[in-house]
């Protein structure tokens, strides 16, 4: 199969000149000079830009996916809102349990949300309402009741329950160990449906210009499920899965780790390479691990690993063959992330693939460290602006003194590689939105002038780059995806228009028109204009 693009710009990588032709031949890009098959197929760019393929470094396709089957919450404004859509979901479903995301958690002071409030629209069946932080999560009393929480139960390790003056559950559980106590109780999704979940969400980042994801946070539990899509040929990118390290399992976790990921070897578009540390939390709700105390309350945090034993953990991850993906929001859990990756210094040489995710705020003194270390920073650039979330949360959990926040350009001048996730469901696959915000630091209508904290903005170049072949350096893949050498995947994103030649303001008004993955189209936005978007037959 071979496919000419001609009639546009092609943009090869960041340090070779654009090119006006470029020749497909079996899903790999060809030598200039190729011949061209008599049968090949040929698109007309019609003046806009081809690109490779975008990557997503840190995203939750069956999270987001599983979304769909519940009431669309993110864009309610009042909680008033948010239970009507709760009540009219409960009327047309008789699921025993009702689990659904992703609210708003800045329409509540504190983002604290009451049980009773729940009740009001479902007493009688539990409902679990994730934030959209999937850090925090809102239950009725009835799932309150089938976790059996109540005054009496202590707050588990590594999580909390929120609780009213009188001791009794609020109805907001924090971190992980907290919801489960309630979600554990929950019958799991249907297989079925799952897999529906992954095509429905993979299709979507595919429309996005996304051939290739690390999906960030997969359970052992849900492998199966993915191992069923990929089977079925209906997952719309290649997927890496980071299978999530368990602090309380640990080290004992290590060979069930390594037996699934020996499951999925060989699964056509799935990979099992990576283990997943939740080194801390977040900020919003005070979990993020911070080396000062935060502004508005007496602690530092609630850190996950302690630093030696994340060492350990990240060293043992290395001699079993895996790469490692830390999230670390908090500076403390960033030094955290950097010192363990530093235990492996010599496997990094070697090509093992470390990334810390979100490094939200890194302390000054953590910055010249990452000369000497061949990690990669992905950066959710759609978090570096001073939107709601941030003026109203996070800024007040930190204070003035730590208002340096994704600090993209200050990493990337001292050494660290760069890769862009969206974290979505958090938020939008939206790569082009992603650009946008990383090179104007300014929210949707252009606020605030100049930028939010300017100097930490990139230019349009390294902010493509990030979302190309940082992406596939973070995956170890920069030897076959990322950029359009003679030899490498075809995986390619075709954009209506040059988005370097327009104003940065003016990158969303860009559409994308189609999407390759290893030269086989996974969405066109004419079908016309394209081969038939068959994903389901491609068994490579």
């Amino acid at each position: 199969m071979a496919i000419v693009f001609t009639g546009g710009t092609i943009r090869i990588d960041g340090r070779t000149s654009d090119v006006d032709r470029l020749v497909v031949v079996d899903g790999l890009v060809a030598e200039p000079g190729h011949p061209v098959p008599e049968d090949a197929e040929h698109i007309d760019l019609e003046g806009g830009l081809l690109l490779p393929a975008f990557g997503d470094g840190h995203v939750h396709p069956l999270l987001a996916g599983r979304e769909r089957t519940g009431p669309a919450l993110r864009d309610a404004t009042s909680v008033a809102e948010i239970v009507d859509r709760v009540r009219a979901w409960a009327a047309a479903s008789d699921a025993p349990w009702l689990v659904g995301g992703s609210y708003d958690a800045t329409i509540v002071d504190g983002g604290l949300f009451d049980a009773r409030w729940l009740d009001a629209a479902v007493p009688d069946r539990p409902v679990v309402l994730h934030a959209w932080d999937y850090h925090t999560a809102w239950v009725n009393t009835a799932a309150l009741r089938a976790g059996g929480v109540d005054a009496e139960t202590p707050d588990p390790a590594l999580g909390r329950i929120v609780r009213r003056d009188d001791g009794s559950p609020s109805g907001t559980l924090v971190e992980r160990p907290a919801i489960e106590l309630v979600l554990a109780h929950a019958p799991r999704p249907a297989r079925a449906d799952d897999v529906d979940a992954l095509a429905a969400a993979t299709t979507h980042l595919a429309a996005q210009g996304i051939a290739w994801a690390q999906e960030a946070w997969a359970e052992i539990d849900d492998v199966p499920t993915w191992i069923a899509a990929a089977r079925a040929g209906r997952l719309a990118v290649d997927v890496d899965l980071a299978l999530r390290a368990d602090p309380t399992r640990w080290p004992a976790q290590l060979d069930d780790l390594r037996a699934t990921a020996d499951e999925v070897s060989g699964e056509p578009g799935l990979t099992c390479r990576t283990v997943k540390f939740f080194v801390d939390g977040i900020l919003e709700n005070r979990t993020a691990h911070l080396l000062e105390c935060y502004h508005d309350a007496r602690t530092r945090g609630l850190p996950n690993w302690r630093p030696d034993q994340l060492a350990a953990a990240v060293a043992a991850c290395d001699a079993a063959g895996f790469d490692v993906h830390l999230h670390a929001i908090g500076d403390a859990a960033v030094r955290a992330a950097i010192d363990a990756a530093e235990t492996i210094r010599e496997s990094l040489r070697r090509g093992r693939r470390v990334t810390i995710a979100h490094a939200q705020v890194v302390d000054p003194a953590d910055l010249p460290r990452l000369a000497d270390l061949d990690i990669t920073f992905c950066f959710q650039p759609q978090w570096a602006v001073a939107d709601a979330v941030m003026t109203e949360l996070t800024l007040p959990r930190l204070g003035p003194a730590r208002e340096r926040q994704y600090r993209m350009r200050a990493a990337r001048d001292a050494g660290a590689r760069l890769s862009f996730g969206s974290d979505w469901p958090v938020t939008s696959p939206d790569v082009l939105l992603g650009l946008r915000t990383a090179v104007t630091r300014q929210d949707a209508d252009g606020q605030p002038a100049g930028g939010w904290q300017p100097d930490e903005r990139l230019t349009l170049s390294e902010a493509i780059d990030a979302a190309t072949s940082g992406v596939a350096l973070q995956a170890g893949d920069q030897d076959r995806r990322g950029t359009l050498r003679p030899g490498m995947a075809a995986d390619l994103v075709w954009l209506d228009r040059d988005i370097r030649r327009a104003p940065a303001d003016r990158i969303t008004d860009a559409r994308i028109l189609g999407t390759w993955r290893r030269g086989i189209p996974t969405f066109a936005a004419r079908v016309s204009a394209l081969a038939a978007v068959r994903p389901e037959q491609e068994s490579a």
